[in-house]
């Protein structure tokens, strides 16, 4: 299928052959009939990508701030190759889609194939969209029409903020395709309107739809004509949907206003706020969100989870139905709102029309019908990247060819170059929305993209599988690779339950009685940082036992984020503290005996307690190792530290840059010139295992060691006291 893509980096909008995403439980398939370029967003998009790197930094103050962050903690490379990697990733453009249900994933009711619907799909030609965000388009209304449902719920919901009465007065600044629709809405619901722009073929629609217009371009004032039109006590209120960086229409709004008047901010502005504009009027001001509550919340967006009408009458969802209500009663008319229509496969001349400052309002994508492309032809879920590739490649039988599924941000800034870095065949590439997969895969040489996991672990000439998805799929995917002969390496956490553990222990026994048996590697990547490896040199010299203390400084990650889901993050513990179990347990060289865990108390706001902990672990040789797992540090603080006591020297290893030796026989110090975790050490071991014939570099009875004793971590973690447990 086709999707349109740009690039941070580069400023190209693209008209990308993507591989088709695969339904998804609670979410509709939907083929695309006709997409709603959003001129204020998309135009904002455009030129964000296309200015240099000075002038984006200067946009996004709060990144800068985030990267020199990062810079004092990780150093100048890392973060530079961090801020290359994310402006390198396309991102879908469009969220104002009409089309029709191609499938209906498991637990949706109320949709069905064949069904005409609105959602805040991509442009593209097949969607995969949350049912929660998806309403079934009346038949009175056209797929041209019912594209602009989602920008409708936008200003809907704006109105809905501002609480207007029948026969008040509002101000409109900004008569983009929000701002029409505003006021449209507004005239629909008894209210004088007047309607603030510079554009002169914007204020003939506006005083068409009812408004009275104020002409900046003619030099008109707008404070005194909104003093005029209210018959000089202000406006009621004024909705701002003007796309601008200056503070003028805040200023100018607040000035406009009556005594206790409200102001709500649809549209993007600078927010230099005055004072004295605000204090003696007792003026509200408040930032309208999208299209409505439910907008941004995982449980009602992923998870499906609707609020009660009773409670919240207008959801994002239920404005959607609104904006269709009204379009069908024929109260809102867009006709005139459409300025261009362009065909889906020329889309990227409707980004030529926004980056000419052509006079545009509407901008129409039409799609391919039917009887022009089936929708087999268009639901491939398999995109040939390299296919000379394909047919001049060949390899021995220990040569590793590669199936990656997921591409995530770890596995393009991380694993991809680390697997590359040594010269592997890169066979296919799976993602389940296919444009991460498809641009990992153009980017690092893949032969396919495809959103069919399946096809890489049935695809004979794959040897070797990288598991990087989210983390409750990683026991059941390395179980099926194992299952069909293929060496596999996933990311860490192995299992997220004993019984996940338990089948990958049964399953990985079966096939080892293989010759040869396909390795298993977790993505524990710091036992073979070279800092690392330099230490265990340093320890496996001293007999006697070692005290450890790993200090990480984890950062907080908000509640609702997958990672502190039990059901599919594991939590952070299972999911990130098991790398530093790992590392203590390769330094140690020894079993883990108990592990003693104990969590801060209860702290009044703190919602997550389970990653703010401290767990010793007691080793066979005597040695011992705390290791302080906190979320509620500050971020300029390096991210971990480890220190060893042993014979009277110390090792003090500083966030993987520098390791330093007191009273240590022979070492002083070592530095790198850049941080280095051993991502690419750890993968290249595991390779050269692969085609040497040879065992996993870090042994499976370790490996299930290491997980039993981050489930024991977890499971003490979220009790009030500590607790004794044996892993």
């Amino acid at each position: 299928m086709k999707i349109i893509l740009q690039n941070f980096k580069t400023g190209e909008t693209e008209l990308a052959e993507s591989p088709c995403p695969q339904v998804r439980p609670g979410h509709l398939l939907i083929r695309t009939r006709a997409s709603l370029v959003s001129a204020g967003t998309e135009r904002m998009l455009l030129e964000f990508s296309q200015a240099n790197l000075f002038e984006k930094a200067r946009l996004q103050p709060d990144k800068v701030r985030q990267v020199w962050s990062k810079v004092r903690t990780d150093g100048l490379l890392p973060t530079l190759d961090a801020v290359r990697t994310k402006l390198d990733q396309p991102l879908p453009l469009g969220y104002c889609n009409a089309g029709v249900v191609l499938e209906v994933g498991a637990g949706v009711d109320g949709f069905a194939p064949g069904d005409r619907v609105v959602s805040n799909g991509y442009h593209a030609e097949v969607v995969c969209v949350p049912k929660n965000l998806c309403v079934s388009i009346p038949s009175s209304v056209s797929d041209e029409a019912s594209a602009f449902t989602v920008v409708g719920a936008i200003a809907l919901q704006g109105i809905r903020l501002l609480q207007p009465t029948l026969g008040e007065s509002i101000a409109v600044i900004g008569l983009g395709l929000i701002g029409l629709m505003t006021i449209q809405l507004l005239c629909a619901h008894g209210c004088r309107v007047l309607g603030v722009d510079f554009v002169p073929d914007r204020l003939r629609l506006a005083h068409a739809f009812g408004a009275e217009v104020v002409d900046l371009s003619e030099a008109e004032k707008p404070v005194p004509a909104a003093l005029d039109f209210s018959q000089g006590r202000g406006v009621d209120g004024v909705v701002i949907t003007a796309s601008t960086t200056s503070s003028a229409p805040v200023h100018h709004a607040a000035q406009m206003c009556r005594k206790r008047g409200r102001i709500v901010l649809v549209g993007v502005t600078g927010l230099a706020l005055s004072r004295a504009d605000f204090y003696k009027k007792e003026l509200t001001f408040q930032v309208s969100c999208s299209y409505g509550p439910g907008r941004y919340d995982p449980q009602y967006e992923e998870a499906g989870q609707d609020y009660p009408v009773g409670f919240v009458r207008w959801t994002a969802q239920r404005n959607f139905q609104a904006v269709l209500d009204i379009l069908a009663a024929k109260r809102l008319d867009v006709a005139p709102l459409v300025s261009h229509r362009v065909a889906f496969d020329e889309a990227p001349q409707a980004y030529a029309v926004m980056a000419s400052h052509t006079p545009h309002l509407g901008i129409i994508l039409q799609y391919p019908q039917p009887q022009d492309v089936s929708d087999a032809a268009i639901r491939q879920q398999t995109v040939s990247l390299l296919p000379h590739r394909r047919a001049s490649r060949s390899a021995s039988p220990q040569e590793p060819i590669l199936g990656v599924i997921g591409a995530g941000n770890h596995t393009l800034h991380e694993l991809l170059p680390a697997f590359t870095a040594v010269g592997v065949r890169c066979k296919t590439i799976a993602s389940s929305g296919g444009i991460s997969g498809f641009h990992a895969g153009r980017k690092f040489g893949f032969e396919d993209a495809t959103t069919d996991v399946s096809s890489i672990l049935t695809d004979p000439s794959v040897t070797t599988v990288v598991i990087a998805t989210r983390h409750d799929s990683h026991a059941t995917l390395a179980c099926q690779a194992l299952e069909m002969g293929k060496h596999v390496f996933v990311e860490k956490p192995l299992a997220l339950t004993p019984e996940e553990l338990e089948r990958i222990v049964k399953t990985y026994a079966e096939v080892s009685v293989q010759s040869p048996s396909p390795l298993l590697m977790v993505g524990f990547n710091r036992r073979f940082a070279p800092h690392v490896t330099k230490m265990k040199q340093l320890l496996d010299r001293m007999p006697q036992p070692k005290s450890f203390i790993m200090t990480v400084n984890a950062g907080e990650v908000p509640p609702d984020h997958w990672t502190q889901d039990p059901q599919i993050g594991g939590g952070r513990i299972i999911g990130e503290g098991c790398h530093f179990i790992d590392l203590l347990r390769f330094l140690v060289g020894q079993t883990i005996e108990q592990a003693h865990v104990m969590g801060l108390g209860p702290m009044a706001g703190d919602v997550v307690r389970h990653d703010k902990v401290t767990y010793t672990l007691t080793f066979a040789d005597g040695s011992c190792g705390t290791i302080h797992y906190l979320a509620n540090g500050h971020k300029t603080f390096p991210k971990e530290r480890l220190e060893v006591f042993c014979a009277g020297c110390v090792l003090q290893l500083n966030n993987f840059r520098q390791l330093w030796g007191y009273g240590w026989p022979g070492f002083r110090s070592m530095r790198l010139w850049r941080q280095d975790k051993g991502h690419r050490a750890a993968v290249a071991a595991f390779l050269q295992a692969i085609r040497e014939a040879g065992s996993s570099p870090i042994p499976f009875d370790e490996l299930v060691e290491v997980t039993q004793v981050s489930f024991a971590a977890a499971n003490a973690a979220k009790r009030k006291s500590p607790k004794e447990l044996s892993p």
